[in-house]
């Protein structure tokens, strides 16, 4: 019996480690956590390296807001190309692919809007576009769009407006492997349980049959 119990101890730890692995490290943030971001330019074929951007440039977890991000002078810049930027958001590096902020064929100064997908404490995804500038806020600001289009003027200012959708996320894939593991090893359990309880089973019947076989007339046979 204490084979049994020490056996089956051993396959319900196995059994904690299994579900403990399948289970994804989570990279969480809490509401009005600063969500690291950097970001590349790219002008006439030549890239930057990535540079990390300040806290108040950076969105802000599960908080919409907006932010203006200066754009420093591409080096060669003669406003004959037009001038792109990419950016990597969040600790899990989420990309957003080129977008053209100078010299996109449009008379309206741009703006950039990004939209962050969450569920809990994680960030999902992240898709970005530009836009035109909003006409009232362009009123409210027109120094912006006047330092925009001067071409001696810089850094560039483009906003960004952070809008944040809450998900439900199910991982439909992973839940099947955890549940058929999880299955796969109790019944692996169950079935070193039932073994070891039939083989001692099996083990006094043959005693007792022995014994009986050995049995003097008369006597008692002592069964060990």
């Amino acid at each position: 019996m204490e084979v049994i119990y020490r056996t089956t101890t051993q396959m319900v730890v196995l059994l904690v480690l299994l579900l403990s692995s399948a289970i994804p490290s989570s990279l969480a943030y809490r509401p009005g956590d600063i969500v690291p971001m950097s970001r590349m330019g790219q002008y006439h074929a030549t890239r930057t390296v990535w540079h990390d951007m300040i806290g108040r440039h950076c969105p802000i977890f599960a908080v919409n807001r907006e932010a203006l991000i200066p754009i420093p002078k591409p080096t060669g810049y003669t406003g004959a190309d037009p001038y792109k930027i990419s950016f990597q958001v969040g600790r899990e590096k989420f990309y957003v692919p080129w977008l053209f902020v100078i010299n996109r064929k449009s008379s309206e100064v741009p703006m950039i809007e990004m939209n962050l997908r969450y569920s809990g404490a994680d960030l999902l995804g992240v898709t970005a576009k530009v836009v035109d500038m909003p006409n009232s806020y362009v009123e409210l600001h027109p120094d912006i769009r006047n330092q925009f289009w001067d071409q001696q003027q810089w850094p560039k200012h483009i906003l960004v407006r952070y809008t944040w959708e809450e998900q439900s996320e199910i991982d439909v894939a992973s839940g099947f492997y955890v549940l058929f593991g999880s299955g796969l090893m109790l019944s692996f359990v169950l079935a070193i349980y039932v073994l070891q309880s039939s083989q001692d089973k099996l083990t006094r019947f043959v005693k007792e049959t022995v014994a009986e076989t050995n049995m003097p007339a008369g006597g008692v046979a002592k069964v060990e």
